[in-house]
């Protein structure tokens, strides 16, 4: 059955089917939607889960053995299959197809893949998905659509804006949804849960100044030293606050650690950089990083940012930038308290 993303919801709560396909090429979508298939999955007792990827190394048999093989524990279990391109290939589409015939019991398969072209929407083994389960075709939002979501983006943070304020969102984050989450994130941060006026969005979304606080995070990725002091003193001369600065390196930080989770772990360094949308020139930067910072790196980096965090809201004594300067340093790994 077919349904539009903003449907899930619903359905989730009705039932669970056997099969779901998610294909599209808007990766907050993709994500945000396969979360939720998922918790609603462990909710109703699949607590077992395979991934499986495409990527590498990959053979279609896999899924056929996983489907029918029994846990050691007798859970429920998701078959978490990613397919970064929309090439099922003959083998693929033969798998899927006599999967959808013969379901196992006590199995979902969840299917996340690029966007289909019409075609591949009329092929057998896409029909056999649609017959027993449901999919979804993901696209990116323009025009009403897209002020509607940006709209339950922001009420998801207690967050509202008038007319003019939603136009000027919109405008800015130019159809890009990741980007249009982490300036929501940005806002709440900023200013906290309320109705933003059109002039805080533009304070806080549309400066494309020299210094901001992305390209400290690349800086920092890049362990370049003399470009970080450049960075983070012009940060503090164009009055960004300090706990968006302190939002960034956090939410950097996070990620950090759970790619390298994922990839202790033998997931593929393809799939979960796909995954946290690390595309292009920050695969290298981030590369570089997971070499360099250990986990004690991160949970350092994470206890200091709560420090400053405390400090900028006065609820702690000392100055929020010199503690900010020192998770930057730790960023660089250029702190020799830590050890790995």
């Amino acid at each position: 059955m077919r349904i539009k993303p903003e449907q899930l919801a619903n359905a989730l709560q009705k039932n669970l089917a056997s099969v779901y396909l998610l294909s599209g090429d808007e990766p907050l979508q993709i994500l945000e939607l396969s979360d939720a298939i998922r918790q609603a999955a462990k909710r109703a007792g699949f607590s077992e889960r395979d991934i499986f990827s495409t990527d590498s190394g990959f053979n279609w048999s896999d899924i056929s053995h996983a489907a029918s093989s029994l846990s050691i524990f007798g859970d429920k279990k998701v078959l978490d299959l990613r397919v970064p391109s929309t090439n099922f290939g003959t083998e693929g589409a033969k798998t899927l197809t006599t999967y959808c015939e013969y379901l196992p019991a006590d199995t979902i398969l969840l299917i996340t893949c690029g966007k289909l072209n019409s075609a591949s929407l009329k092929t057998r083994w896409f029909e056999a998905i649609d017959k027993v389960g449901i999919t979804i075709q993901i696209r990116p939002l323009e025009g009403e659509e897209l002020l509607q979501w940006l709209k339950n983006r922001l009420q998801q943070r207690g967050l509202s804006a008038d007319k003019d304020g939603m136009q000027l969102l919109s405008s800015r984050i130019e159809g890009n949804l990741l980007a249009a989450a982490q300036e929501i994130e940005k806002l709440y941060v900023l200013y906290g849960s309320g109705i933003l006026t059109a002039e805080q969005i533009f304070d806080a979304v549309a400066d494309n100044s020299r210094y901001d606080v992305f390209k400290l995070i690349d800086t920092l990725l890049a362990a370049n030293i003399n470009r970080l002091f450049k960075v983070l003193a012009g940060l503090q001369a164009e009055g960004i606050a300090a706990p968006v600065v302190l939002w960034a390196l956090m939410r950097e930080a996070r990620t950090i650690s759970k790619i390298k989770l994922a990839l202790s772990s033998g997931q593929s360094k393809d799939t979960v950089f796909r995954q946290h949308q690390i595309w292009d020139k920050r695969a290298s930067l981030m590369e570089k990083a997971l070499k360099r910072l250990s986990h004690n790196h991160l949970f350092e980096i994470l206890s200091l940012s709560a420090k400053a965090d405390r400090q900028a809201k006065g609820q702690e004594f000392g100055d929020a930038w010199e503690t900010i300067l020192g998770i930057c340093l730790l960023f660089t790994a250029q702190n020799t308290r830590i050890k790995n």
